[in-house]
C-alpha cells in the first residue's frame, strides 16, 4: 500500500472511530422520562424536566407501571425514572444494577417514613407506639384503616394481625382507596375522634393533616418504616450525557418541598407545571445547588440560563 493510500486509510478509520465512540456528536436530545401513577414523582420529574429544557433537551414524560419503566431504562428505550422506592422496589432494580443495565445514581429523597399515624392529638394523649394502640382498642372500633389490598404495608399489618404482633390480633384492617381512606380518616379528624390509618411521606397528607407518625412495637414492621427514593438510568447515561448525569446526582429534594409539590398538584389540583415552574422561580438558590458545575448543550452555565428565565 502506498503512502497516500495508508494516509487515507487512517484517517478514514480515526474519523469513523470518533463518529462511533464521541459522545458529544451522539448525545441525546431527547429525555424520556418514566413516571408511574404517583403525584410525587409526577412531580418531581416535571421539575427536573422544566429545567432540562432550559439546558436545551427536550422531554418526554411516559405514564408506565413500574416494572415497564425497569425494563425501558434496561433496554434504553428510558433515560430517567425518579421514583426507585427502596426497600420496595429492591429486588426489583438491584439484579438490573448488578448486570450493569442501570445505574442507581442518587437518592433524590432520604430518610421518608411511612406507617401508621394517628392524629397529634391522639397522640399528645399518649399514644406514640403501635403496642399502645391495643391498649386503647376501644377508642379506634378495633380498626386500622388501609390503602389499596395487596399493598407492601397492608400486607405487613395483616401479617402482624395474623400473628399477633403488638397486640394486633384482635383488630381489622379496612382496606380502600388512597382517597377512600384519607376522607374516612378526615372525617374522623372534624369530630376529633380516634383513629389510625396509613401514612408515607411525602405526601399531601402531612401538611393538611396534624399527623404524627407512631413507633414500631415487637418489630412488627408496620411502623417507623424508613424509605429512600433513587434516580435511576441507564447505565450508559454517563457517557451519553454527562452533563444531564451530573445534574442528576445533585438532584436531591428536601422531604418538605415535595410534601407540598404533592399538596399543591395533588389536594389542591394545580397542574403539575403549573407547581414546578412557579416553585422554580421561587426558589433559585436551591435550584442553583441542583446545576453547580452544570452546562447546558452549548456550553454556557446551566443556572444563569434558568435564572434568565425564571428570575423576577
Amino acid at each position: 500500500m502506498s503512502t497516500t493510500l495508508k494516509s487515507m486509510s487512517l484517517k478514514a478509520g480515526f474519523v469513523l472511530s470518533a463518529l462511533a465512540a464521541s459522545p458529544a456528536m451522539a448525545e441525546l436530545d431527547e429525555l424520556r422520562f418514566g413516571v408511574p401513577p404517583w403525584p410525587g414523582v409526577t412531580v418531581k420529574s416535571e421539575v427536573a424536566a422544566q429545567l432540562l429544557e432550559v439546558m436545551g433537551y427536550t422531554s418526554r414524560q411516559q405514564d408506565l407501571a413500574v416494572s415497564v419503566i425497569l425494563e425501558g431504562l434496561s433496554n434504553n428505550d428510558l433515560e430517567i425514572y425518579l421514583g426507585g422506592w427502596y426497600p420496595v422496589q429492591t429486588d426489583m432494580v438491584e439484579p438490573l444494577v448488578a448486570d450493569g443495565k442501570v445505574e442507581k445514581v442518587v437518592s433524590n429523597i432520604r430518610g421518608a417514613n411511612s406507617g401508621l399515624v394517628v392524629p397529634q392529638y391522639v397522640y399528645e394523649a399518649g399514644i406514640t407506639t403501635v403496642a399502645e394502640l391495643a391498649e386503647h382498642h376501644a377508642r379506634f372500633d378495633g380498626e386500622i384503616q388501609g390503602i389499596e389490598a395487596g399493598t407492601g404495608i397492608n400486607e405487613a399489618i395483616l401479617n402482624a394481625i395474623d400473628n399477633d404482633l403488638a397486640g394486633l390480633g384482635d383488630w381489622q384492617l379496612r382496606e380502600s382507596s388512597t382517597s377512600a381512606m384519607l376522607a374516612q380518616a378526615e372525617q374522623k379528624m372534624a369530630d376529633e375522634e380516634w383513629v389510625t390509618f396509613v401514612g408515607w411521606e411525602p405526601h399531601w397528607m402531612n401538611v393538611s393533616f396534624d399527623l404524627a407518625y407512631l413507633a414500631d412495637s415487637d418489630d412488627a414492621g408496620v411502623a417507623s418504616i424508613e424509605s429512600t427514593v433513587w434516580t435511576i438510568t441507564p447505565a450508559n447515561l454517563a457517557d451519553e450525557a454527562p452533563e444531564v448525569h451530573r445534574f442528576l446526582s445533585q438532584y436531591v429534594i428536601d422531604i418538605d418541598d415535595q410534601n407540598e409539590w404533592v399538596h399543591e398538584y395533588s389536594y389542591e389540583e394545580r397542574p403539575a407545571d403549573d407547581v414546578a415552574s412557579e416553585w422554580i422561580g421561587n426558589n433559585l438558590d436551591t435550584v442553583a445547588e441542583w446545576l453547580d458545575g452544570v452546562e447546558t448543550r452549548d456550553g454556557k452555565s446551566a443556572i444563569e440560563q434558568v435564572r434568565a428565565q425564571y428570575g423576577s
